[in-house]
């Protein structure tokens, strides 16, 4: 229960903070059978039963048509616990390994696939808003692979709305770590449901950037925390963004305090590894 009201408290925050739902609000819920999936559904169903606004969750589930998905395991799941779930079947594993050589990863395809059908099962419910699971580690993680691998500083949005207007997502576990929602399912004993397909890709950069992320939390407990309140305490001030210093009417940087690159910062600990060490995985 402590770790359940953990969890809770986390995703009030940021529903809060992003103003993430509404009055009235239908919540597509989507669960894959993981373990943020399940996680998010389960806490999202407790704070419709007390929240001082009304809302509704549907669980809602993509077949992708994977070889012997057992997706038996979900929907026994949410028939017990007297949910509102949809199953949907759609192929697209035969597209993806069509298009897609077998030595590439799955998921970039995949991942649009699943969400333009996400869009149109959203439409076909009459749903407001589309609640995704990621979670603290995926933002970090999304924010280093971006920096390293696309020469951009983002991550995920918590709410952003579609290109055809049509849909709301929200991320309402992005303030939640991943150790404790895998804790937290193991608790609920959740049937989960493993990826077979992008899953199963050991050599993904995501993959990579992940085990990167754990050494350095693993050496500097709090790190991947630290990065998240980095999310929201950006400096414009401090960045290279030639168009953001015009949008925000910026002409120069006032001097901060703080460990920035010209505060004569102390050398790094004898025990931290070199950057070379550390990406050497991500080639």
């Amino acid at each position: 229960m402590q770790l359940r009201r953990k969890l809770a408290r986390a995703m009030g925050r940021a529903i809060t903070d992003f103003d993430m739902i509404a009055d009235g609000d239908r919540i597509l819920c989507a669960v894959s059978g993981g373990k943020d999936s399940y996680a998010m559904h389960a806490l999202l169903v407790d704070l419709a039963r007390r929240a001082p606004v009304r809302f509704s969750v549907i669980a809602v589930n993509i077949d992708q048509g994977h070889p012997g998905y057992p997706g038996h395991l979900l929907a026994d799941y949410m028939a017990a616990g007297g949910h509102e779930f949809r199953m949907i079947s759609e192929d697209t594993y035969a597209i993806v390994t069509e298009k897609i050589p077998e030595n590439k990863t799955y998921c970039s395809l995949c991942s649009r696939l699943r969400r333009g059908i996400l869009y149109r099962v959203a439409r076909e419910l009459r749903c407001s808003k589309i609640a995704l699971g990621h979670h603290r580690d995926d933002a970090v993680t999304t924010l280093l692979l971006n920096l390293i691998f696309a020469g951009q500083l983002k991550s995920m949005p918590p709410k952003l709305i579609s290109d055809d207007g049509d849909n709301v997502v929200i991320r309402p576990l992005i303030y939640c770590a991943e150790d404790e929602l895998a804790a937290f399912a193991e608790e609920e004993r959740f049937p989960i449901i493993p990826c077979n397909l992008c899953g199963s890709q050991e050599n993904l950069q995501r993959k990579a950037v992940s085990r990167l992320l754990a050494e350095l939390d693993a050496r500097h407990p709090g790190a991947r925390q630290n990065m998240l309140a980095a999310l929201g305490n950006v400096r414009p001030s401090h960045l290279l963004d030639t168009g953001l210093w015009k949008r925000l009417g910026l002409e120069v940087a006032r001097e901060e305090g703080g460990a920035s690159g010209d505060t004569g910062a102390a050398s790094p600990a004898p025990d931290v590894l070199p950057v070379s060490n550390l990406l050497r995985n991500l080639a």
